[in-house]
């Protein structure tokens, strides 16, 4: 910004300074800019309900989580997703010894799909974790 410096004749500057305006205008931005409140989006998300039946599919020895080709869970043979998968496996605990659990993944299985259960098997805690059908990939190496 350019200033003039008035004239030297002895008449008064007609021109308004504006640098203090501006700097007041900068400053009250500043302070709107960090008085405005965080925007916080929530996420919707349909949580399990808890039921007090106990869940009858849980063997006390051994059971067996399979993973098909399409990407589908199955829990001792009958189909599951992973919410009730994560359920099972917390009943599983809470049997007075825990039972073997047998992890059976298709060959063709995507590894994202995998990779989802074995991350809720983690999460649940299980100590006594088993892989079977490893010969199918004997010929692979």
């Amino acid at each position: 910004m350019a200033m003039s410096g008035g004239n030297d004749d002895g008449e008064p500057m007609m021109e308004m300074n504006t640098t203090p305006l501006i700097d007041v205008m900068l400053v009250l931005l500043i302070m709107f800019i960090i008085t405005i409140p965080i925007q916080t989006h929530a996420v919707k998300v349909d949580l399990p309900q808890d039921s007090n039946q106990p869940l009858t599919d849980v063997d006390p020895v051994k059971n067996k989580v399979t993973i098909d080709a399409q990407g589908n869970i199955g829990w001792n043979g009958s189909p599951v997703n992973e919410v009730v998968l994560a359920q099972y496996l917390d009943q599983t605990l809470q049997l007075p010894t825990e039972p073997e659990l047998h992890f059976q993944p298709d060959r063709d299985a995507r590894y994202e799909t995998v990779d989802q259960v074995l991350a809720i098997i983690k999460r649940a805690n299980i100590t006594k974790l088993g892989f079977i059908g490893n010969e199918q990939y004997r010929n692979d190496f």
